[in-house]
């Protein structure tokens, strides 16, 4: 930890309760800036210093960038400009449903550019329940977060006239002043595809009397002094306050209508009287979500680091429903533009999440996990689709049709909420198909792949990543329909699975992209980006058979081969060809600064590789290098992931491995044993049960199981159950510094293979 981390570190223990130091405060482990040190050329998480509950509609951010850039907030910025509602996680989809307020002095400055303000991060605190900043012009914001809506306070020096500007940010949007109950009302329209009816509505309660006001709009930067309403693109609001004034305001929005924001104001907000009311509840709320898991052991830099990535793992999926004046459930479509009743949830794009981020929610989380699975079919009822990639509604974006992977995946493990026959219709028309949105909404070369059992390249971009996506996904199919005895299905979709043979090349040792002749492509270079793959290459996709290790075992040719060619991928030159990018893209420049070889965490496609050695003979180099990627390639500073962080699945990896398992196939129940970063962690599931992982003798060097129990039992086999955690008990591990080669090894102690078990 830094000296300027280290600082803010003991400055707010002696801040909160003393129990801090007991572990109960753990929402102050967090780090929201961590991963915020990103750019196009190289990004560090990709991330921007969320204020928000868990799961949450909406969040709240700091604003460094121009309205409209992806880029919300990077570390090396030195200038604010916003204090926004936000969603987005990602800079490569552009936000929606934003405004944001921002504070002058002395002068109204409706303009981003002038009025941007300069700022030090000596002066930010940046946590899940509580962001303040005191910029250089000795004005503090601070924000304290609800579910729907947010508690701001804006401090202003004595001696100078106090301004604050409502930005209607890129779209259009409505604004309604209301001097006399100091109030302001309206909403915005901004976004891509969204249905007609789409609007974000909001209400800003201010406690401080309006000394003038006004409208604007952001395209010119003209300003309507005295004005009360304004409609347009780009509308906003200004008002003055005393010299000094400290305001403060509370904020609430509803997609559904006024009426709902005010109720949800009312609901969330309405008897917090001062921001620290709000935030002192925020804080409840992370301390119960984080504590879920409470780890004991390991450097307080370790601690900083598993909390902070699992408050991001635990703000997606985001909700985006409401409650009626009953308290009941319901949201407007971002699908058909109507009003439904119950659940729905965004913000996730599935090709990313499916790996880890869902398996974590099914663990921790089993009744929402319920509740999105029903909300897929729901989805799939407005608008024709199973959704792959949702911001707020089916973009497409990536490959493969992992909503079945979701759905079988929560059977498997007893999150049965859903009509299994509805969810493989859905999944059949979605493979059998091509939708308008993108290469994920329904099947990119679906005809192809049937005929031939691949998906040939070049007729299809990324063909050869396309046919091991869908292959696991066709397994997931295959799986959902046999456990509830769905015999049409199980036989249509049991065809395709073992598809990640037919673009294996033995010649190579790898996938390659075939045409529809059966041609190999020629000159073929495993370093190689993009072509056939997905932002990777050869190396990082010979690894995607997550159903069937063992039969990818048995091409690769044993045991031995298998555990070769997965050395090799770290001792490999650390070489790039950009292929068909025609240059370095994020991904590329990650990989080479990790220094890992041809290992590339920074990305979805080989961030379960190390888990394999598990299902041939070798599982303590599994031990080895989880630790060693959690070690390297993660920490809490802003410089705090190998890549993108991605919707939470980058952060979910981390969680899940440092409790010593991973979700190598989901549509399972198991979880792949690593290597645990504590001494011990107590994770408490929803029902109440406690879970205990005891690692004794663990620590940096002492990496390796020399033996395990399970609920007293000696304890071999190389994964654990959803049924063993769930269910609460003991994991007793036995650390040390050399590996014990004797453990694990037998072909029973093996994770899960299609093509080992009875039901092949």
């Amino acid at each position: 930890m830094n000296t300027k981390r280290t600082a803010l570190f003991l400055l707010l223990c002696s801040a909160v309760p003393s129990s801090f130091a007991q572990q109960k405060n753990v929402a102050d482990y967090v780090n929201t800036l961590q991963g915020t040190n990103s750019k196009h050329e190289l990004t560090r998480g990709n991330t921007y210093p969320t204020t928000a509950l868990p799961f949450g509609m909406h969040t709240w951010t700091a604003q460094t960038g121009k309205n409209g850039d992806g880029w919300k907030y990077q570390y090396f910025q030195k200038t604010l400009r916003g204090f926004q509602q936000a969603h987005q996680c990602s800079s490569w989809t552009n936000d929606y449903a934003v405004f944001s307020f921002f504070p002058t002095l002395d002068s109204l400055q409706v303009n981003e550019d002038k009025r941007a303000t300069g700022f030090s991060h000596d002066q930010e605190i940046a946590k899940p329940y509580y962001y303040s900043v005191h910029m250089d012009n000795a004005i503090q914001t601070e924000i304290a977060p609800t579910e729907r809506g947010a508690h701001l306070r804006f401090t202003f020096p004595k001696g100078h006239q106090a301004f604050l500007v409502l930005d209607g940010y890129t779209g259009y949007s409505d604004i309604q002043i209301f001097p006399k109950e100091r109030k302001i009302i309206g909403f915005v329209h901004n976004g891509r595809g969204f249905k007609e009816g789409y609007k974000s509505f909001f209400v800003a309660q201010f406690d401080q009397p309006f000394q003038t006001y006004g409208t604007w709009e952001n395209r010119q930067n003209t300003t309507q002094a005295d004005a009360l309403t304004a409609s347009g693109d780009g509308k906003g609001a200004y008002i003055a306050f005393k010299s000094g004034a400290r305001v403060q305001v509370k904020v609430a929005s509803s997609y559904i209508s006024q009426e709902q924001a005010y109720l949800n104001l009312e609901r969330e907000l309405g008897t917090d009287k001062t921001l620290e009311a709000t935030k002192n509840k925020a804080l409840a709320t992370w301390n119960k979500q984080l504590g879920q898991i409470m780890v004991e052991g390991g450097s307080e830099e370790d601690r900083a680091t598993f909390y902070s990535c699992f408050f991001r793992a635990s703000l997606f999926s985001r909700q985006y429903f409401e409650y009626d004046k009953d308290g009941k459930p319901y949201y407007f479509s971002p699908y058909d533009g109507k009003i439904h009743a119950g659940h729905m949830f965004t913000d996730t794009g599935f090709w990313d999440t499916f790996r880890a981020q869902f398996p974590l929610n099914a663990l921790l989380h089993p009744t929402m996990h319920g509740q999105y699975m029903q909300a897929l079919l729901a989805a799939y009822e407005q608008c024709g689709w199973l959704p792959s990639w949702s911001f707020p509604s089916e973009g497409g974006s990536m490959i493969g049709n992992h909503a079945i992977s979701l759905l079988a995946d929560a059977w498997a493990k007893g999150i049965r909420t859903f009509d299994p026959e509805k969810a493989l219709a859905a999944y059949l028309h979605e493979a059998t198909n091509k939708g308008p949105w993108g290469p994920a909404n329904g099947r990119d070369g679906w005809k192809g792949y049937y005929q031939l059992g691949y998906v040939p390249y070049t007729e299809v971009r990324e063909a050869t990543a396309k046919t091991l996506e869908y292959a696991y996904d066709d397994f997931c199919g295959y799986q959902l329909a046999k456990m509830t005895n769905q015999p049409f299905y199980a036989e249509v979709f049991k065809k395709q699975l073992y598809n990640y043979r037919n673009v294996f090349n033995k010649q190579t040792g790898f996938m390659e992209g075939r045409d529809e002749k059966g041609n190999w492509r020629p000159n073929f270079d495993p370093a190689e980006w993009g072509g056939p793959f997905t932002e990777g290459n050869a190396w990082h996709w010979v690894w995607s058979v997550f159903h069937d290790p063992q039969g990818l075992i048995d091409l690769i040719g044993g045991d031995r081969a298998f555990v070769a060619k997965l050395d090799s991928v770290f001792t490999a030159p650390n070489r790039v060809n950009v292929g068909s990018y025609g240059g370095m893209i994020h991904e590329m420049t990650e990989m080479v600064m990790a220094d890992m070889g041809q290992y590339a965490h920074g990305n979805q496609p080989i961030q379960h590789m190390v888990y394999l050695y598990n299902y041939a003979g070798e599982p303590w180099k599994a031990q080895y290098h989880a630790r060693n990627v959690m070690q390297k390639l993660y920490n809490s500073t802003e410089n705090g992931y190998p890549g993108d962080e991605d919707q939470g699945q980058t952060s979910s990896w981390y969680v899940l491995s440092a409790l010593g398992f991973y979700s190598v196939c989901p549509g399972t129940d198991q979880y792949v044993l690593g290597s645990p970063m504590f001494e011990k962690i107590t994770i408490t599931m929803e029902n109440g049960k406690k879970f205990v992982i005891d690692a004794q003798n663990n620590n940096a060097k002492n990496v390796y199981i020399q033996e395990a129990r399970l609920n007293g039992q000696t304890y071999s086999k190389n994964y654990i159950t959803y049924g063993d955690l769930i269910n609460g008990g003991q994991l007793a591990l036995e650390m040390g510094d050399q590996p014990n080669k004797k453990r694990g090894i037998a072909l029973g102690d093996r994770p899960y293979s299609i093509s080992t078990s009875d039901d092949k």
